[in-house]
């Protein structure tokens, strides 16, 4: 990125603890040096606030454009995408603000309470998440033309592959394994948005390379474990951890950090935690999401200028 260096409302984090390492997987030969724009999930109101939180580092002179990889999860695979494809962090900010971009989700207390149970009844993370992948491919939901659509329509003009590295997160629905899509997977762009943002039980599996995929947040909402090999990672988590057994993105950062690379992380903060509301479905606080996330990032610019080495 530029010419800065990154931390957050979360956590200021430097190469050399001593931590337990979480789950994480390595990144590619070429992806052994420069920096990594890691994005979580975090529903309609955490993009919100992502949006936000991107706007405002740019702002203030730490582009998250200029990244050599950018990670994302769910709603990050979203902005990733956009962002990677050359649209300013204004941009989506504005369209964040005057609610031009926008995907319902109509979750009901029994999608809810059904998610829950499939997530929280083993403490193993790969089989949690195939528990979520079973319930999910006998949910009745809509069609997955219709999610296809739905995610074209928000990915705007992008139906390609940007240029840059680009690796987009999803778990297998029957293995709960995990994959990051690129360029080289031979899997159409909307079509690897769509599968890391298909929310068990509100969203069908997407059908991709022969397999059936499932939201990436159903085992980290960030996966951060994908930046290793990096000099820098900027982490961008409007959710910490996701339900169920799985490492949350404080612990996720240790391991990071314990292998060399120097990771700012920003999570929600109070005052946006208010403003993002514990529905995060709920579009009445979509824009103060967004501005609480542009306040914050304006806020963390210094102390991410000490922690990244860029």
């Amino acid at each position: 990125m530029s010419h800065g260096k990154w931390s957050g409302g979360g956590d200021a984090l430097r190469p050399g603890a001593n931590e337990t390492a979480a789950e994480s997987r390595s990144p590619s030969s070429d992806d052994s040096s420069g920096t990594a724009l890691v994005l979580g999930g975090g529903g309609p109101t955490g993009a919100a606030w992502m949006a936000g939180v991107l706007a405002g580092l740019t702002e203030a002179g730490l582009d998250p454009a200029d990244s050599d990889t950018v990670i994302g999860t769910s709603a990050g695979a979203l902005f990733g995408t956009r962002l990677r494809a050359g649209e300013p962090p204004a941009q989506l900010y504005a369209r964040q603000l005057d609610g031009t971009d926008r995907i319902d989700l109509n979750v009901t207390a029994g999608q809810t309470l059904r998610f829950l149970f499939a997530a929280l009844a083993t403490r193993d993370s790969e089989r949690s998440a195939r528990r979520l992948g079973r319930a999910a491919l006998r949910a009745d939901t809509v069609t997955e033309a219709e999610v296809l659509d739905t995610v074209g329509r928000f990915l705007r003009d992008v139906r390609e592959w940007p240029s840059g590295r680009l690796r987009l997160t999803a778990v297998d629905a029957l293995t709960g394994k995990v994959r990051a899509f690129d360029s080289e997977s031979g899997v159409p762009i909307v079509t690897a948005v769509a599968a890391s943002c298909a929310v068990p039980l509100v969203w069908p599996p997407v059908a991709a390379d022969s397999r059936r995929w499932q939201d990436g947040g159903t085992r980290s909402t960030a996966h951060l474990g994908l930046a290793r090999g990096h000099r820098d990672a900027l982490v961008v988590a409007p959710i910490p951890a996701a339900p169920g057994p799985h490492p949350d993105v404080h612990r996720e950062a240790a391991a990071l950090r314990a292998s060399g690379t120097a990771v700012g992380l920003i999570t929600p903060d109070k005052d946006s935690r208010r403003a993002m509301g514990r529905n995060l479905t709920d579009y009445r606080r979509q824009s103060e999401a967004a501005r609480t996330g542009h306040r914050q990032a304006t806020a963390a610019v210094p102390g991410l200028r000490d922690v990244l080495r860029i």
